[in-house]
């Protein structure tokens, strides 16, 4: 099955995961949750900036793992990713997984949140996991939301 056309642009304010993220494999993840073609721009920054923006923009004052500022979901998908770098490595631990591995979930994850799929009602949180966990095992990755 043939993937959407992505223009990405990939931005590294905190280079420290640089080589975990070699364009090729980004482009791999994110194709993969793509429905339309798309025109994302990626930033991975550190704490400070994260809890800034989200700050600014949610109302809340800590760094989280990934914002999506999502601008067109058609005919082409248009969107900012921002992922902090220093929140991926610290779930990554925590969930014992490899910190990559985290990163294509936050990408999936980002993604599906830049065509419009939500988790803040029960329903839309079950067929959002359910859709990232499809992408996710088809990339050779574990199920996020399968029991540890």
């Amino acid at each position: 099955m043939s993937r959407p056309d992505l223009s990405l642009s990939l931005q590294f304010a905190d280079p420290r995961h640089k080589a975990l993220l070699p364009r090729h494999k980004v482009l791999r993840w994110m194709r993969a949750a793509l429905e339309l073609p798309g025109e994302i721009t990626v930033r991975i920054v550190d704490a400070q900036e994260g809890r800034a923006l989200n700050h600014e923009f949610r109302a809340k004052d800590y760094a989280t793992n990934v914002l999506t500022f999502d601008y067109s979901h058609e005919p082409v998908v248009v969107a900012d990713l921002v992922i902090c770098a220093e929140v991926v490595e610290q779930e990554a631990q925590q969930q014992g997984l490899d910190v990559a591995e985290h990163y294509a979930h936050m990408l999936v994850h980002g993604v599906l949140h830049a065509q419009g799929y939500d988790h803040e009602e029960d329903d839309e949180a079950e067929l959002m996991e359910s859709r990232e966990s499809e992408i996710l095992l088809a990339l050779g990755f574990a199920d996020p939301y399968a029991a540890r």
